[in-house]
Formats: structure tokens, sequence, C-alpha cells
């Protein structure tokens, strides 16, 4: 038989903290063949990303060990491997597009020429030449005007673009072995869908091998010739994707394929009164040109949109990246400067200082899209949640506060036990559950969730949403739901906006958007969306 590209055999990864020892991966093996793609599924903190992370040895060592195992590529072992001849692999002939696009890329760089080190360093290319390949790679990935956007730094994009930066930046260099850690999570499902054949069509061309982690079963169906399953450290089935989503074996398959997020939000109360509304706003970015900067344009991230939110009311925004929904949700709570009109309550809003707006910040709350970025790695669990507390309900005492963290933990389904450990420590589906207990606990009236379950497995996203429905049940909540998956939108959103290109392209209620689109964007949206979920459906029902 052919030898296999990657081999990896009897590999387990421990974590040594304290004096005491974590085994994270316990004695797995799977092979990958050239030219083959392997996803590795499962739930956040069951191994997958430590795991990928072991490949290129890019986990915090000593702390962590390999207390058995190999990691053979092309027959040589990479755990034996020295630094140099790691260097020599990492980005040649394997390269790893990471989870986390904002703390991946360098904040102090434009795109284009993180884009164009990379060439330069490995193919020997000049700045003229590298800026042209650049640009090749942004328009293979689907960024808009690549001329331009190459100039861009990462704050300057969408958490989507951002994601779409770090594949170019991956497939610079044509690797023989892939490595995508959730690589679609923050992308819309119609560039989801162009990002998955793009990497199939790359994969056809070079010959290249990739291995896929994902929490989404509906791509696993769709792009991976082979799946493992791992829970807990293990690995507990794998096989051929069709064989194993048709006959899964071990029960905790089976309940990866019957979790998705079901039911729909409970009805509104007809005299709810609306806690948010914006009329008519705009968020326009200038555009800066030439020796004295001078201003010859501008971007409409938002031009001119209106939206209300009532107590009890969901309103979910969708669009593909870089349609302006986050800057939508960010400029109704005030986190960035726009013009039009934005009441909260009877309170008009739109003219406040940040300074005046102090006053309304506990009430209005804002989950992030990337949990990584938005918690201080230097502050613990508790730290991090009770901060909130300690500002706007100074009264308390530290273990009024402390009790208040506990109960936080609890109901979005963490450990309190674990409070006192640190954001680097959890899984990028823990660290998100984190950011929506640090919105919690201060109990607001409307709570901007900008793709609150987009780093969650399917089973934790279907949690979340019922505690979503809870909390807002038992508070009225009034959210502003912004998300890409349109099957968490359809089971929690009374509302839909959606949008295209910083405008409203159609709004309705749920049932309305999802029965019966009217503009060919939305249909577009609900077929890449559904025909992926029904794949799904279809081979779970084979």
């Amino acid at each position: 038989m052919t030898e296999p590209l990657l081999s990896v055999r009897d590999l387990s990864v421990a974590f040594t903290q304290g004096g005491t020892v974590t085994t994270a991966v316990n004695r797995i093996s799977f092979d990958i063949a050239k030219g083959e793609t392997v996803a590795l599924v499962g739930e956040s903190g069951s191994g997958k990303s430590v795991t990928a992370l072991s490949v290129l040895k890019l986990l915090q060592y000593p702390a962590a060990s390999h207390p058995s195992g190999q990691i053979l590529f092309k027959g040589r072992d990479l755990l034996s491997a020295t630094e140099d001849e790691l260097r020599r692999v990492r980005g040649n002939d394997v390269t790893m597009i990471f989870q986390e696009p904002m703390t991946s890329l360098n904040p102090l760089h434009q795109v284009g020429r993180q884009i164009v080190e990379i060439l330069m360093l490995h193919q020997g290319m000049g700045e003229a030449e590298g800026r042209k390949r650049a640009i090749e790679l942004l328009t293979q990935v689907g960024i808009r005007d690549p001329e331009s956007r190459i100039d861009s730094y990462p704050h300057q994009m969408s958490g989507g673009q951002r994601q779409r930066v770090m594949i170019a930046m991956a497939l610079a260099n044509r690797p023989e072995l892939l490595i995508a850690d959730e690589p679609t999570t923050a992308l819309d499902v119609t560039v989801q869908a162009q990002i998955l054949e793009l990497l199939a069509g790359l994969k056809t061309r070079h010959g290249m091998s990739i291995l896929f982690i994902t929490h989404d079963l509906g791509i696993v169906r769709r792009f991976a010739d082979r799946v493992c399953v791992m829970t807990k450290g293990e690995i507990v089935e794998q096989g051929p994707t069709a064989e194993v989503f048709a006959y899964p074996q071990h029960a905790y398959t089976r309940k990866l394929l019957d979790a998705e997020p079901k039911g729909r939000p409970g009805p509104v109360a007809g005299d709810a009164p609306p806690v948010i509304a914006a009329d008519d706003v705009k968020v326009w970015f200038p555009v800066k040109t030439g020796f004295f900067r001078k201003v010859t344009g501008h971007i409409k991230a938002v031009d001119g949109v209106s939206v209300m939110v009532r107590a009890g009311e969901t309103v979910g925004v969708v669009g593909e990246s870089g349609s302006g929904k986050t800057t939508l949700g960010q400029a109704m709570i005030r986190l960035i400067n726009s013009n039009g009109a934005i009441r909260f309550g009877d309170q008009s809003i739109d003219g406040l200082s940040f300074k005046q707006m102090r006053a309304n910040r506990a009430a209005m709350q804002i989950v992030f899209q990337d949990p990584f970025g938005s918690l201080s790695p230097r502050m613990s669990v508790s730290e991090i949640i009770q901060e909130g507390l300690a500002i706007h309900e100074p009264r308390l005492s530290g273990s009024e506060r402390e009790a208040r963290v506990v109960e936080a933990l609890t109901e979005v389904g963490l450990d309190p036990a674990t409070r006192h450990r640190f954001p680097h420590e959890f899984s990028g589906g823990q660290r998100q559950r984190i950011a929506i207990a640090r919105a919690m606990i201060l109990k607001p009236r409307f709570v901007v969730l900008d793709e609150p379950t987009s780093a969650l497995d399917m089973s934790v996203q279907a949690q979340v949403v019922e505690l979503l429905r809870g909390l807002q049940e038992k508070y009225g909540l009034a959210y502003l739901f912004i998300s890409h998956d349109l099957k968490v939108v359809r089971a929690l959103a009374h509302q839909v906006v959606v949008m295209r290109n910083g405008v409203v392209v159609e709004a309705g209620s749920a049932e309305q958007i999802f029965d019966a689109p009217q503009t060919d964007y939305t249909k577009a949206l609900m077929a890449a969306a559904f025909d992926i979920s029904t794949a799904h459906q279809q081979a779970v029902n084979q």
C-alpha cells in the first residue's frame, strides 16, 4: 500500500500545571493519504485543535507533552524533529488556518504586507511580484475589490474577511498538507460554499491533503472523504464519511448527527414596548489618499438602515461578511459614531458622548464574534465576568459578586469550579460561553449577539439557543442577533433583516423571510444554507 502523507500513531497529549497532569488526547491514531480530506469532528474541548497543533508542535511546551505516539509526515517523525527541521516543514509543506483570525493577524501591518512577507520568505519573491500574487490570492478567497483591500489593516475588515485573509496566507505556498481549524466558522453560507469549493479545487489541482477540523456536520458530509469522531480526547469512530453518516456505530456519533437548534421562539406580547429603535442610521468610513491624506471617498458600511427591537423580541440580522451587520449593532449601542436617530427606551442616545453613555452601559451589552480577542488573557474567568459588576454595582460585596459569577457560569453550562482559570485554558466554544456569561451577569435589557454560536459545536448551539430563549422569556430581553447561520436564526428570531453592502434588501417576519423570500439575494442565502442542511439530513436518513 502507498505510505500515508500523514500518519498519527497512538498519540497522547498531556498538560502539566501546578503539579497536576491532565490528559487532553488519549492514544489516538489516524492516517491522511495524499490528496485526501480527513475531518476531525467533535464537541468543544474534545481534543480536535490540540491534535492539530501537535502536528506542527505548536503547543506551549514544556507545559504540553506527548506521553506516547508518533506523528509521521512522509515517514519523518515530527515529534522528534529539531526546531530547524520543523521550520522547513512549517509554512512550506504543512500550513495551518487558525480558528480565530484576529489573534493570528498582526494588527500593526496591512493584510497585503503579511501575505507578501510569506511569499518573500518562502519563495524569494520581490515586493512587486509578491503584491501581485497576494492580490490573486485575495481574489481566489472571495475578497471584493482586492486591489484596495490589500492595504487594509485587520481591524478594518469583518470577521469573515479576516478569516479569508488567513486562508489566502495558508495557501500562498501551495502546501502538501493544509490543517484547517474551523476555517469557515466566521463565514456566511454563500462564501462558505465558495471557500469549500476553492479548497476542493486546490486539492484536486495540486494533490493537496487536508486535515479539516469542524463542528459543522453539514460541511463534513459535503467536503470530507473520511471522518474521525472525537470525544473526551479519544477517537470513538472513524471511516468513510458516507458510511459513518449513514450507519453511525457509536452513541456519541448518533448524538452529534441528531443535534441542531430546534423549535421556534415564543410569541412577543402585542403591547411589548420598543426597547431600542434606530432610524436611517449611517456609518461611513472616509477613504484618504495622497500625500496630504485627503478624503476622496467613503466606505458606506451602513447606509440608511432602520431597525426596531421590542421587549422580549429577537431581530435577526443576516447577510454576507462585510454587509454591515456588526457595524449596525455597534452603532446602535453607540460603540462607534453614526448619523441618524437612535432611541433607547424613552431616551434619545444618538447625540450622547461616550462618557454620557456610561449610565446606559449596564442595560445594553454585546457578545463579540471573537471571544479570545475580547477576553483579557491576564485576567481569570471570574475576574472577567465580575468586572462589569464592580463598575455598575459597586455596593456588592466580594462574596456577592462571586455568587453572581457562579450563577452566570451555571446558566451558560460551564462548571463554576473552572472560574479561576484563564481564557487560554478553554476551548473556543467554552470561551464563547464565558463571553455570554459576562454580558448576561448585568441583567441587561438589550443585547447585541454578534455571531454568539459561531464557535460552538452543534449540540452546544442547541443548548445556547435554549439558554438565550430562557433568559429572554425570564427577563423580557431584546436581542439583535447577528449571524450567518440561518438555521440558528430561524430557531431564535421573530423578525429578520437581510443586509447587503450596507443597506437592507429585505425585512419582515421570520416566517415571511424563510418561507417566502422576495429578493434574489435572500433566495440565494436560503438555498446555500438549507442545501447544506438538506444534504446532512439526507445522510442521516439513509
